[in-house]
């Protein structure tokens, strides 16, 4: 089994510090080239695909994992919301891709991401939300065996997305 090291306080205090500067007046900044750009949600709701977590090299590991085994990372230009941050480290669950949305619709995320999947090839095999915590659930299928399940939980003006790619899915 594949264990990275986290640090789950140094994430949620970057990702805070992100929401604090968003919120306050506007400042004239470039951000670094390797940062996704940020796109306003409701003005677009095509997808950006997301580079993996894993460095660019050999294959990503496996993870033994609750829901079943799933790749450490998930393939270059899986589906993301406009606007992902990677937020790998925002919990310590293994999980195959996690990132951060700033002031989203949980329900507009969940159906932009069932879109993009469902043009990756991948179907739907179920959409649960909102439950109770106010997160959806999105259950995919692809060839075979493999399957994904991607979690939308909203957390006050933050949305984080958590995607389990699963072991039997084409290698990321």
């Amino acid at each position: 089994m594949h264990v990275r090291p986290r640090a789950p306080s140094l994430a949620v205090a970057a990702i805070l510090a992100v929401a604090i500067v968003g919120c306050g007046p506007a400042t004239a900044s470039t951000p670094p080239s390797s940062a996704p750009s940020a796109a306003d949600p409701t003005s677009s709701t095509s997808i950006e695909p997301v580079e993996p977590s894993a460095s660019a090299g050999p294959a990503a590991g496996r993870t033994d994992t609750q829901w079943g085994r799933i790749w450490d990372a998930v393939p270059a230009g899986f589906p993301t919301y406009p606007g992902s941050t990677i937020a790998d480290d925002a919990s310590s669950e293994p999980v195959s891709a996690r990132y951060a949305i700033i002031g989203a619709d949980p329900a507009e995320v969940a159906s932009v991401l069932q879109a993009g999947l469902e043009a990756a090839s991948f179907g739907t095999e179920g959409l649960s939300g909102p439950l109770e915590d106010g997160s959806f659930v999105l259950d995919s299928v692809g060839d075979g065996d493999c399957r994904i399940q991607t979690r939308i939980v909203p957390m006050a003006r933050l949305i984080f997305v958590s995607v389990s790619y699963g072991a039997a899915c084409p290698p990321a």
